[in-house]
């Protein structure tokens, strides 16, 4: 595929996610009342909103820290405040770029050059991801179940485990037994030459100090599981702010369901996805459209708010002399 092509194929995709993005928004204002919409916006406690954004920063720390205990394991010595940064700067493209992974990308470049190894360092990331999605499962299945105690009936929440089982299959075998990865992918390392092979090498070399480490692998869950928990948090007092009403056991099943729902690439960045979703378990539980949309779109534009926080930051490393270091492979 030629440059012109792929970049033609890529722009067609930007206008297909769009248009996905823009006709679910359309269906769901269409259905709504606009004028009670604009009304709960207008009526923002200011306190609240706070309090949100405030949940959301202990958030984006709890994820450097557990970023930093992996990078820990392969002997990666990085200052909290700098992956603080990073993250926030990550979160800035993630939220104002068409993609879910342009944050992923400003990461594994901000540790490759400490890592000594841009495989390294996006082992790193990917492993980190991975318990992040886990936790994400996990807390989504552990509120529906406790919401359906309390006689909640949310809909698909008896199927939400089937993704944390699948997800901790998947991760063990490649903690505890990397070599066995190896031999398999050896086929496609050799048509990748000497590249290709010493890149699986630093791989299977990562996984063997992790698997090495169950403690950082336990604590780093239980960090993700708590910035689930944050998360939630942080929709609850947007909920508040917008004076949307939202049952703390309906949040811990829902908002992991959206956040979730979002990540497939279908739209620009969850856009209209997110709302759908929300709009469907609100209308299940009697809770109002309106609410549905003033909490989701509230909800996106603080995070958007916040986010610029990361492209100040950004900005500020540009104007930066940058120092040039050790070339990384």
């Amino acid at each position: 595929m030629t440059h012109q092509s792929a970049t033609r194929s890529r722009l067609l995709l930007v206008i297909l996610k769009l248009a996905v993005s823009a006709g679910l928004l359309a269906v769901l204002l269409a259905r709504t009342d606009l004028a009670s919409l604009a009304n709960r916006f207008t009526r923002v406690h200011a306190g609240w909103a706070v309090a949100a954004l405030g949940s959301y920063l202990l958030m984006v720390v709890v994820s450097a820290w557990r970023w930093r205990v992996l990078l820990q394991v392969q002997a990666v010595a990085m200052p909290l405040g700098r992956l603080t940064e990073s993250f926030l700067v990550a979160t800035f493209f993630n939220n104002f770029l068409p993609s879910n992974i342009g944050g992923d990308v400003v990461r594994v470049a901000d540790t490759a050059q400490p890592a000594g190894s841009k495989t390294l360092a996006a082992t790193v990331v990917l492993l980190d991801r991975a318990i992040g999605l886990v936790a994400l499962f996990a807390v989504a299945a552990a509120g529906a179940f406790l919401a359906g105690l309390a006689g909640l009936d949310l809909p698909g929440s008896r199927f939400l485990w089937l993704p944390v089982v699948l997800a901790v299959a998947a991760l063990l075998p490649a903690l505890r037994a990397p070599h066995v990865l190896a031999r398999l992918g050896a086929p496609l390392a050799r048509l990748g030459g000497d590249w290709a092979r010493e890149r699986s090498l630093r791989l299977v070399g990562a996984l063997e100090r992790f698997g090495r480490r169950p403690s950082a692998i336990v604590t780093t869950s239980a960090a993700a599981v708590l910035v689930q928990a944050l998360l939630v948090l942080f929709f609850l007092l947007t909920a508040r702010s917008f004076d949307v009403p939202l049952p703390p056991l309906t949040a811990a099943f829902v908002v992991p369901v959206s956040l979730a729902a979002q990540m497939v690439p279908v739209s620009i960045n969850g856009l209209g996805v997110r709302e759908s979703v929300f709009a469907f378990f609100f209308a299940h539980l009697g809770l109002g459209l309106d609410a549905a949309l003033t909490l989701s779109l509230g909800s996106a534009g603080l995070i958007l708010f916040f986010s610029l926080s990361g492209g100040a930051l950004f900005l500020l490393r540009r104007s930066q002399v940058q120092v040039p270091g050790a070339p990384v492979r």
